[in-house]
């Protein structure tokens, strides 16, 4: 394809120097998202496994719920039956611990048992905080700020990443033919770098599109929703705002002074819900169900959600659909988010979030992501080195000293700093997660991660450029490597589960290529 010279010099510019602007951001964003598209089973390894006894029978539901209403009636207004007990809901009986628990994130629950004499076990499973920290440190693109000050600051970075990928598939697109699969081996170490960025680059094209649009439509739905109010008349469909989804105990009342226990008269037994549900939704498996009374002028009324997934159909939530359900007869009385059976608007709109989150396809799709991450992470890291290189050259033919000008130095610390800061403290997360108390707080996680994140930004700054990338590798690779053996360790107590043992693996793969890059100076792309 033909394009004028000065042109596609215009685009390699703009793509340049937009790219340089947000490729630290998205670096952090993209190794932390690609963690945690397996939030749940690091979970699962990370959170101390509860001592209860075995989940009682399904069709002995009702017995269980009647003995922990006796001794804790508050938890009759919000109670979860796990249909399928598992590592990550262990207990068929769970309740939050806070009913006024509001927002995202881990949640304390407390977990219902029943003794093999009939006795009622009760314990509270604190969740490490841990995934959800990584998870946070992906949304906010690695800033430690308040929530929604990192959100929009993500939204104007996701923005100019959009930029950045229209401007360099326009100044590749002339070079396209001739460069698409000439991978340069045996040449300076930097023709084989730009060669791999461009190839990287352009094959996961679609993907990088894709979570630029929805990042930035994440990052603004609320003004979005909001003007969409204003000049539609709309206001009274905002529960069903782009990333809101059913949440029943926001609008439990405050006024149950009394703490009398809801009756459970009227409410089907959880197994013939489940086969009244089988008849209406065949393909749909139910995961748990979720019953929250409200209460107002002195009546009661108890709603059932039903949350579940169908592997045929992309689901709203991480891995999950919902369906409200009427408790009485088990009639299905919503289904805007049951998979296989929305509306073509909100079908439309859970495969526009399903996109970004990766729930769809099951786990070869997660793990799809979670490649196309690191791919991306890898993309944003080489195309700062490229620029340092590039404006290194320029210099020296503009007949300038040999040394590094301030920008150029000051852009190659900010990158080796971000890129092995960021590595390395999500490693020692995971290192020292199995000695922190509960897993490790979202506290103790923050102050972790940005200690070892600021350690290693300062030692980019104090070393010599000599030293710089070579050492800082080493310790990125040798804590990627250490997190093998707590894997295995977890692993010999029945704690992790297959998914977080492969991100285990992979974490051996990346520590031993950084200390293959540190040992053989690849890390530092020379002309």
């Amino acid at each position: 394809m033909k394009i004028h010279p000065d042109i596609v010099q215009v685009y390699r510019e703009v793509h340049s120097w937009v790219g340089i602007l947000c490729s630290l951001f998205l670096f952090v964003a993209f190794y932390a998202g690609s963690i945690s598209m397996f939030e749940q089973p690091l979970q699962v390894w990370l959170t101390p496994a509860p001592s209860l006894p075995k989940p009682v029978e399904l069709a002995d539901t009702p017995q269980l719920l009647q003995k922990a209403f006796s001794q804790y009636p508050d938890a009759s207004t919000h109670y979860i039956i796990v249909v399928n007990p598992d590592n990550a809901h262990p207990a068929r009986l769970m309740w939050p611990q806070d009913p006024t628990h509001r927002g995202h994130g881990p949640q304390d629950y407390v977990l219902g048992a029943l003794s093999s004499n009939g006795d009622l076990h009760t314990l509270v499973s604190r969740p490490s905080g841990i995934p959800f920290f990584i998870d946070q440190l992906h949304e906010q693109i690695g800033l430690p700020l308040p929530h929604a000050a990192a959100r929009y600051t993500m939204g104007c970075v996701a923005a100019g990443y959009f930029l950045a990928l229209v401007s360099g598939v326009i100044a590749f697109l002339p070079a396209l033919k001739k460069m698409l699969f000439a991978l340069r081996l045996g040449t300076a170490t930097r023709k084989v770098w730009l060669d791999l960025h461009n190839l990287v680059g352009f094959f996961s094209l679609p993907f990088h599109f894709i979570m630029a649009i929805t990042a930035f439509v994440f990052a603004f739905h609320g003004p979005i929703s909001a003007l969409q109010g204003k000049l539609f008349q709309q206001g009274q469909r905002a529960e069903h705002g782009l990333m809101q989804q059913h949440d029943h105990a926001e609008s439990r009342s405050k006024n149950n002074a009394l703490h009398n226990v809801v009756s459970l008269e009227g409410l089907m037994p959880p197994q013939a819900v489940l086969v009244e549900l089988q008849r209406q939704a065949p393909s749909f498996v139910v995961d748990m169900l979720e019953y929250t009374t409200q209460f107002s002028k002195g009546k009661s009324r108890t709603m059932l959600r039903v949350t579940g997934h169908d592997e045929r159909y992309p689901t709203l939530g991480v891995s999950n659909g919902f369906a409200a359900v009427d408790p009485g007869n088990g009639k299905i009385l919503s289904a805007d988010y049951l998979p296989g059976h929305q509306s073509a608007g909100f079908a439309a709109l859970t495969a526009f979030i399903a996109l970004h989150f990766g729930s769809y396809g099951g786990l070869p799709v997660r793990w799809g992501y979670f490649c196309l991450g690191l791919g991306g992470a890898f993309l944003f890291y080489t195309g700062c080195r490229l620029w340092i290189v590039a404006r290194q050259k320029r210099e020296q033919h503009a007949g300038k000293s040999s040394k590094q000008t301030r920008a150029s130095w000051l852009l190659a610390c900010l990158t080796t700093g971000c890129l092995t800061g960021c590595i390395t403290g999500i490693a020692i997360l995971f290192i020292c997660a199995p000695f922190l108390p509960l897993g490790g707080t979202y506290a103790q996680a923050s102050f972790l991660y940005y200690a070892v994140f600021l350690f290693c930004m300062g030692l980019a700054f104090i070393l010599h450029e000599s030293l710089r990338e070579p050492l800082l590798f080493r310790v990125a690779g040798y804590a990627n490597i250490a997190i093998a053996p707590v894997m295995l360790a977890a692993m010999a107590g029945g704690h992790a589960i297959l998914p977080s043992l492969g991100v285990g693996m992979v974490a051996l793969v990346l520590g031993s290529f950084l200390l293959h890059a540190a040992r053989r100076s690849t890390c530092r792309l020379s002309a």
